[in-house]
This record gives C-alpha cells, sequence and structure tokens, in this order.
C-alpha cells in the first residue's frame, strides 16, 4: 500500500503517484490506482489522457487498475467519514488479491478518507513545495535560528496514523517526505529550507529525499497520460525528445532508488521468480 499524500494542493501529489505506478508496472508488477480526489481527479484524468494516446498512436502504454472515488463518499458529518471509510476499505479489500501494490493518490485537504489511506499505508509519500509555507504543515521554525519550534496539524495527521497500525499490531509506514517542484537556481531559501527539512527529519521520523524539479515536460505529459520513463521517442511523445526529456528520466528514475520500492514492498525478485515462491 503507497500513498502519495499532503494537505496542501499543487504539490505534485498526481505526478509522482502516476511515476511510481507506471515505474512498478514497468517492474513487472500488477500495480492498481486509487484516486481519492473526486473533485480535482488529476491522477484518473491523466490515466484517461494515457489510454486514449495509446490509442490514437498504436502504442503499448502501460496503463494501472484504476479506481476513482465518487464525490458522495467525502461527506463531511461523522456518519458519513464512517461510510467513506468503509467504502475505502472494501475497494482495497477488492483490489489487493488481484495486485501486488495499490498507489494511492489523495486530495489537497483533511476528510475521512484521507485519513484513512494515511492508516492502510505501508510507505508513505509527502511531495513538499520548496519553501517554509509549506513546511508549516510539517512543523514551525524559529525565525532567527531556524530551530524546530512546533510540530504541524499534517505531521499529527501522520502520527496519528501510525499510532493506529501499530495498536493493530502492524508496522508504522515508511514516511518519505519528498522535496518537489525544485527550483535549478542556488537560492538562500533552497539551502535554508534543506536545513529545515533535515531537522524535521530528525524530529518526526521521515525520510527526507529530493524530489522533482520543476520542469516544463512534467505538465506536457499531462494531455498525453504520459511519464518520464515512457520510451522516448517521436512516436511516443508527440514531437522530437529534448535534452529535457532526458534529464527528466534521469531525475525520476534517481528519484525512485532513493524512494527504494523494492526494499519497502519485499517485491524485489522478477514476478516469475516471485509466482514460482507463491506456489
Amino acid at each position: 500500500m503507497i500513498v502519495v499524500a499532503n494537505e496542501k494542493g499543487g504539490s505534485g501529489k498526481s505526478t509522482v503517484a502516476m511515476h511510481v505506478a507506471i515505474a512498478l508496472i514497468k517492474r513487472g508488477l500488477r500495480a492498481a490506482t486509487v484516486d481519492l480526489d473526486s473533485r480535482q481527479r488529476s491522477l484518473s484524468r491523466t490515466i484517461e489522457n494515457r489510454q486514449a494516446w495509446a490509442g490514437r498512436v498504436g502504442r503499448n502504454l502501460e496503463i494501472p487498475g484504476h479506481i476513482c472515488f465518487d464525490g458522495q463518499i467525502d461527506y463531511p458529518s461523522a456518519a458519513g467519514h464512517v461510510t467513506a471509510d468503509q467504502v475505502l476499505a472494501d475497494t482495497i479489500e477488492t483490489l489487493m488479491p488481484t495486485y501486488d501494490c495499490i498507489v494511492i493518490d489523495t486530495p489537497g485537504h483533511d476528510g475521512g478518507p484521507m485519513r484513512q489511506a494515511h492508516a492502510l499505508a505501508d510507505l508513505l509519500i509527502t511531495p513538499l513545495n520548496d519553501s517554509f509555507v509549506n513546511l508549516d504543515a510539517l512543523g514551525s521554525f524559529d525565525a532567527e535560528t531556524l530551530g524546530v519550534t512546533g510540530l504541524g496539524h499534517y505531521a499529527a495527521t501522520v502520527d496519528e496514523a501510525r499510532g493506529r497500525r501499530i495498536a493493530a499490531g502492524r508496522q508504522p509506514a515508511d514516511w518519505i517526505v519528498l522535496r518537489n517542484r525544485l527550483s535549478m537556481t542556488a537560492s538562500r531559501n533552497k539551502r535554508q529550507v534543506d536545513a529545515g527539512l533535515r531537522a524535521l527529519s530528525a524530529a518526526l521520523g521521515f525520510r527526507y529525499v529530493e524530489g522533482l524539479a520543476e520542469r516544463v515536460v512534467y505538465r506536457e505529459f499531462f494531455l498525453r497520460g504520459l511519464t518520464a520513463l515512457d520510451d522516448l521517442d517521436e512516436a511516443t511523445i508527440g514531437a522530437r525528445p529534448t535534452m529535457s526529456h532526458v534529464t527528466a528520466r534521469q531525475e525520476v528514475e534517481q528519484l525512485l532508488a532513493a524512494l527504494n520500492l523494492e526494499g519497502t514492498t519485499g517485491l524485489s525478485a522478477p514476478a516469475e521468480e516471485r509466482a514460482r515462491d507463491a506456489a
């Protein structure tokens, strides 16, 4: 169970979720995706665009099994949260016999399904834009010393979910904070955010890794549902590939190595070998 979550929108959650899902499929795993953001539907739209583009260019693009939740499950009442939690639990139970990994993309706000997803997560990936405005969800800092002065509301949500897993006799989620949409120029803010994240990593117990830079190619991928891991040729991407495409692929591969998906999921062996072991 891989959950991509942050209570702030615009951090690149859907882009990360899509790349992780396609990376898993390319590793020979059976991957499904669940889109909990019933209003924005960014991940769902990306997959729909991918299916349409594959048909248009006659390419066999990997498509994960996909479910997008209906907006009716996101009730604001306590009773509605219970209903939404059960719907999510039933959905996961239905998917698990068929898929090795399930990637859940969450909305950029608090709610019952979003909290339930955190409790289900074996691996929790939190993309975070490169500013102290975004770090505030994790913790507060002294303006002069940049020392951590308190923990943020989203950190409390993760801590609660980890506690629920421990109470149920399960390992807490491996939490990764992904510094995302990075500027490609050095700056004082960039150095300070780096120091702040390292301090929070020690206080909150997450792994901190470098994410994706702010590149135009990631925005261009959306209309075709593509990822930086797809074939970099003119037939697939609909244009002559550039050095930006090559650099984006290298960047995504470095990110995937840092996430250590094989080590987290225990699925490093090829699919044929895992099937043999299971038999």
